[in-house]
């Protein structure tokens, strides 16, 4: 058997497994599962597993022990995104020392809690899907108030409480802030780069914690100008740290972390995830106007002969459409010098007819340019939903992360309140 050891944000695909055991253990620990949807809260009450309701209603998460959860990935129903496996106790887990274990087929891969000190209870690893698998997540995401919080922030109505909590001066919240969330490779960047991501980080959580939309997860998808007219901007390597200030985003909102990227011109080309670990290589392997380049994931891509170097806009615009997931939300940073060249009407007509889709437009223009077009996009009317934005930012480098940050999800978080009212995306 395979064994694996994640730290905390790492995860792994769980491979030709369909019957998955969590064992944990500790020191005076209850263990507790919750089958969540795609806004990280159950459906009801009978998605909680615990010793009280030791299976879910399909049965495709069982407790099987005091210490084992059983689940069967196909049974677990359309419409749950993950399985949280979580632990409570009466004191904190620092000195419990909780560890997950995760057995799938003939692998078995440890979860150490990491971090934890004065919490008493805490979501250890989530089993979730992405892009058609199942896949394992350490998590080690903490609660100082322990049991009742915990259960209360994903979604579980607590109806008993103990005298005590009532007679407490001050009474455990009803809500839980959302955590800033940790990817796999942060533990392995040097100090300097990971104080910068932290920074980052922050900043984009503050600005989905004030619009209400800490903690939701969506997917992100980079799309980055490669014409001729963008040359200045990747020869004095602006390309590039937009690249390195877009992964915070994806490391807050996307469910693994990473940044699925793409390179347009007349064509366009389909690039391997940027994640915090890889940012370094992967501009100076990608981020190009011409030549041949690639990777051992991703065979040479001819620059000039298969992207181009002038604008159409659309077939990049259509091949996102053509891969939208059913009502999860999808935010796209689409990041352009200007000179669309495609025929306005057509481009309008995407966007108008995009807005029953489950995706944002994010425009963002380059430079001192002219982008007449792009400013109509994000004004247009007659549309079910906003479903578009558009700032200019004249250099890139002096836009604080704060305020960049802001203008990036701003209207995207205000479009998902929307879609979710409407049924474009799930409802929280």
């Amino acid at each position: 058997m395979a064994s694996l050891t994640l730290a905390r944000g790492q995860n792994l695909t769980l491979l030709t497994a369909d019957l998955v055991t969590v064992t944990v253990a500790g020191t005076g620990l209850d263990i507790l599962a919750f089958q969540l949807t795609e806004s990280n809260t159950v459906r009801d009450d009978s998605d909680f597993v615990f010793f009280n309701q030791p299976r879910s209603p399909e049965d495709a998460v069982r407790l099987v022990g005091p210490t084992d959860i059983e689940i069967a990935l196909h049974a677990v129903p359309h419409g749950i995104e993950r399985i949280a496996v979580a632990v409570a106790s009466e004191r904190p887990l620092g000195a419990a020392a909780p560890t997950a274990t995760v057995r799938a087929g003939d692998a078995e891969i440890t979860a150490p809690a990491d971090g934890l000190s004065t919490e008493r209870a805490a979501v250890l690893v989530e089993i979730y899907r992405r892009n058609g698998a199942w896949k394992v997540r350490s998590e080690s995401a903490g609660w100082d108030a322990g049991f009742a919080a915990l259960v209360r922030a994903l979604g579980v109505t607590v109806d008993d409480e103990p005298e005590a909590a009532h007679e407490s001066a001050t009474p455990e919240p009803a809500t839980v802030t959302p955590a800033i969330r940790r990817v796999e490779g942060e533990e392995k960047l040097s100090l300097e780069k990971r104080q910068k991501l932290d920074l980052r980080k922050k900043a984009v959580h503050k600005v989905l914690l004030t619009k209400g939309v800490a903690g939701r997860d969506a997917r992100v998808i980079l799309v980055i100008d490669k014409t001729h007219s963008m040359s200045a901007l990747y020869r004095e390597r602006t390309v590039h740290r937009v690249v390195e200030r877009m992964i915070p985003v994806a490391t807050q909102l996307d469910s693994d972390g990473n940044l699925e990227t793409y390179l347009y011109a007349r064509s366009f080309a389909k690039l391997p995830d940027v994640t915090v670990g890889n940012v370094d290589q992967w501009v100076d392997t990608f981020v190009h106007l011409r030549g041949r380049h690639g990777s051992p994931m991703c065979p040479d891509i001819d620059y000039d002969k298969h992207i181009g170097g002038a604008n159409e806009e659309l077939p990049i615009m259509q091949a996102i459409l053509d891969d939208l997931p059913d009502e999860q939300p999808v935010l796209v940073l689409f990041f352009t010098d200007g000179g669309f060249h495609s025929k306005v009407p057509r481009i309008r007509t995407l966007i108008s007819e995009a807005a029953s889709r489950p995706v944002f437009w994010q425009f963002i223009g380059l430079g001192d340019n002219n982008f007449g077009t792009l400013t109509t996009l994000d004004t247009m009317t007659g549309r079910m939903v906003d479903n578009a934005g558009f700032f200019q930012v004249d250099d890139i480098d002096r836009r604080s992360d704060e305020q960049l940050y802001a203008d990036l999800l701003g209207e995207f978080a205000d479009w998902m309140a929307d879609a979710a009212r409407l049924g474009i995306i799930r409802r929280r």
